[in-house]
């Protein structure tokens, strides 16, 4: 058998070194498992139980070789059923980046107005109304993105999240938040 030196190990010489050859079928081919032997792949000898089959794989090895079967040769021509996958597909990726951009567009116009209030000195509690605004429409263009699946839910809420917890960290930096106080309970009237 060649050694793992020679660049060039044909399947001849293979079959040649293996004790009882027997014919495999044209479909199978031969291939090594490191990368800096090569094989050709016509048809190639195997020893009647000399190859340990792999049970998940389909597939036998001996000595870093593996024996995989061919594919069936290309036609040229595809169904009508993949190419209208392929168009729908093409279709389907356009449109979801393009909703995955404006969600992020979106996302990154609120932050960087929380910012603008966070750095500004003379801030009011009024200028928090427009950027709640710009929040609910990021909301809304998140819960786009998830609805036609370009987006896991769950990543839809943690940027959902993102966006509420920034709001509320510059809200208590300002000291405009109030958190929901419970309402006094009317008092009683005797009868």
């Amino acid at each position: 058998m060649a050694t793992a030196t020679s660049p060039l190990l044909s399947l001849s010489s293979l079959s040649a070194s293996l004790p009882s050859p027997v014919r495999a079928p044209a479909s199978l081919s031969l291939r090594a498992l490191a990368p800096q032997a090569r094989l050709s792949t016509s048809y190639a000898a195997f020893p009647i139980g000399g190859f340990g089959t792999s049970a998940s794989t389909g597939r036998w090895r001996r000595r870093g070789l593996e024996v995989v079967c061919a594919e069936p040769p290309k036609t040229g021509r595809q169904p009508d059923s993949v190419k209208k996958r392929e168009r729908q597909n093409d279709a389907h990726r356009i449109r979801n980046h393009a909703r995955k951009a404006e969600m992020r567009t979106r996302m990154k116009k609120v932050f960087r107005a929380l910012e603008k209030l966070r750095k500004k000195a003379d801030a009011q509690p009024e200028e928090i109304i427009e950027i709640e605004k710009m929040i609910s429409e990021a909301y809304k263009a998140i819960d786009k993105t998830v609805k036609v699946g370009a987006m896991h839910r769950n990543t839809g809420d943690h940027r959902k999240s993102r966006l509420a917890r920034r709001k509320k960290a510059i809200e208590i930096i300002r000291g405009w938040y109030v958190p929901n106080a419970e309402p006094a309970e009317p008092a009683a009237t005797a009868a």
